[in-house]
């Protein structure tokens, strides 16, 4: 391996994939943006993989020829972590056993899970590693953090891992604290929002922001009553999909307002309607609830909290969330999802020897 070189970070969404050229160099220590492109591929418009056979050569063909026509020599591929098994945070070799578990959509069909699939048939055709890095999947509980109430039913932790992790790295750099001794709670809010307990760099315990807990979001229901769930459940003509698309897609601000775009939000907020006011507040509320429910799983011991995300971008919000929350800790804002730049940090840490390399391992019980 040379000291300098270049990254490609595969990050593929809904209905596009996200690609970035990060340089670096060993001897700076340091990374640099060379160049970020979308490619749009309009094979998954809301973002559930059916096939991923035609998904993966329709995503290749628009990576493989971006690659093509540009004249960097990739020393490494850093491809966004999906969801998986249950896994420890940290950097995970891409393999057979990963690629066999993605291709059996055991853990999920979301479109994310194509950057393994993209990067490993482009990393054998140019001889390079791939790796993954904080997956959604990640989890690093205490065992009384999954206990749910309900004998068979067990917590799961999936949240946004990769940026709560990276956008604490840099916030801890700034501070000059030890990432890895220090108490955090981390709040990334975006289309779900994750709201995690970090422990010497540990998420300890975090709501899952998908389906089930915590706050409601710009699309997501958060926690509910169970028994709406159960009458949801049994009305005539639903079914689990249909269940989970209101859920996932169509509730939070989305369902309450008709848009989950939170700038459109903030100008229905100046037309001084009380429905819209209400709604926002109550996701505020929601918000610094559990934010106090993961400062309490910390002992209230803290070295402060971490608002990020795409809607840490207002300043509203942050501010409306901080006026409730400012007596337990310091407040630090991180705005962003940073996705692609935590992937190429994390690329640097292993060519640096600071990061270890994980093998992924199948487990059929899981």
């Amino acid at each position: 391996m040379t000291n300098s070189g270049h990254f490609l970070i595969i990050n593929p969404g809904s209905t596009s994939t996200k690609l970035a050229v990060y340089h670096f160099n060993l001897i700076h220590k340091s990374i640099r943006l060379i160049k970020e492109a979308s490619l749009d591929p309009t094979d998954t418009p809301a973002g559930q993989i059916e096939n991923y056979e035609t998904a993966n050569e329709i995503r290749t063909k628009a990576v493989r020829q971006f690659v093509a026509s540009e004249p960097f020599k990739f020393d490494l591929i850093m491809a966004r972590g999906a969801p998986l098994r249950p896994l420890e945070g940290g950097v995970y070799a891409v393999n057979t056993g990963m690629i066999n578990d993605i291709n059996s959509v055991r853990y999920s069909r979301h479109a994310s899970n194509l950057a393994a699939l993209i990067g490993y048939q482009l990393g054998s055709e140019l001889n390079i590693p791939v790796y993954i890095a904080d997956p959604i999947s990640t989890d690093e509980f205490e065992a009384v953090a999954r206990i749910s109430g309900v004998p068979g039913i067990e917590r799961k932790s999936r949240s946004h891992a990769l940026n709560i992790k990276a956008s604490l790295r840099k916030r801890c750099k700034r501070l000059d604290l030890d990432f890895f001794k220090s108490s955090w709670v981390v709040c990334h809010m975006g289309g779900g929002i994750s709201v995690a307990a970090l422990k010497n760099g540990r998420i300890i315990d975090v709501n899952d922001g998908l389906l089930g807990m915590g706050p409601f979001s710009s699309e997501r229901a958060g926690a509910l009553p169970i028994a709406g769930v159960l009458d949801l459940a049994f009305q005539k003509g639903s079914s689990r999909a249909k269940i989970e698309t209101l859920l996932s897609i169509n509730s939070g601000l989305k369902g309450y307002l008709g848009t989950g775009d939170l700038r459109k939000v903030e100008e229905l907020l100046k037309s001084g309607k009380v429905e819209v006011q209400l709604i926002f507040e109550a996701m505020v509320y929601q918000i610094a609830k559990e934010i106090g429910a993961m400062a309490s799983v910390l002992s209230f011991q803290l070295n402060g909290v971490l608002l990020t995300g795409g809607m840490a971008h207002s300043s509203l919000l942050c501010e409306s969330i901080s006026e409730r929350i400012h007596n337990m800790a310091e407040i630090y804002i991180e705005p962003g999802e940073n996705e692609l730049e935590a992937l190429a940090e994390a690329g640097l840490r292993v060519l640096l020897g600071n990061e270890p390399i994980n093998i992924y391992k199948q487990d059929p019980k899981l």
